[in-house]
């Protein structure tokens, strides 16, 4: 059984979504952030040293880094349409769009988060550069979405799974107000029965 060790208001909903899309058997261990200091707890801690998650447990296993844990997750399904096979025109926009969640858009988004948390006046050596990445990011995701209907191309993968995550963080910090494309596509894929399933769960 894979054992999914969850925080609240974390990257971990991604593998949740993932799961139910496989239907993989499952089991979630809950951890709280503190109210006050909105860090993880250190039961966390206790299953992995970074003190981070998606965590997940199997056969001996505990690995840590959401974007690994996805692909390990696709490779225990028999079979699955969630990730183009090696060869198809559109494995590498899969891989693309996976790496980009993390490596590209995560950054700006998470620094923006960061800065409406603390109490500032007037402008930082940052925030020029946050801004630039920003409207770089979304631009170049919200032409791609007028282009094709997921990230991967025609169809569904796991890499929307990851982008979605991603892309609902900036969307709560009104950074999708001029985006059309973009929240057309987050209102298409919320919509999926396995997405309000890890919705609930998570």
């Amino acid at each position: 059984m894979i054992k999914v060790h969850h925080l609240n208001q974390s990257r971990s909903t991604r593998v949740l979504w993932l799961l139910e899309e496989l239907k993989l058997p499952y089991e979630v261990v809950h951890h709280e952030r503190d109210a006050q200091t909105r860090l993880a707890p250190a039961s966390l801690g206790e299953v992995h040293p970074l003190n981070k998650a998606p965590v997940i447990e199997h056969n001996g296993l505990v690995l840590c880094e959401s974007g690994a844990v996805m692909e390990y997750l696709l490779d225990q399904a028999d079979s699955t349409s969630l990730r183009p096979e090696k060869g198809d025109a559109h494995y590498y926009q899969y891989l693309e769009w996976s790496h980009f969640a993390e490596g590209s858009l995560a950054l700006p988004v998470i620094t923006t988060l960061l800065m409406q948390m603390e109490q500032r006046e007037g402008t930082a050596p940052m925030d020029g550069y946050i801004a630039k990445e920003l409207a770089l990011d979304l631009g170049y995701i919200e032409a791609t979405l007028t282009k094709q209907a997921f990230f991967a191309g025609p169809q569904f993968s796991a890499a929307d799974i990851m982008m979605t995550i991603t892309l609902e963080f900036a969307a709560n910090l009104n950074l999708l107000n001029d985006k059309p494309q973009i929240q057309g596509y987050l209102n298409k894929v919320q919509s999926r029965e396995a997405y309000q399933a890890a919705r609930k769960l998570g």
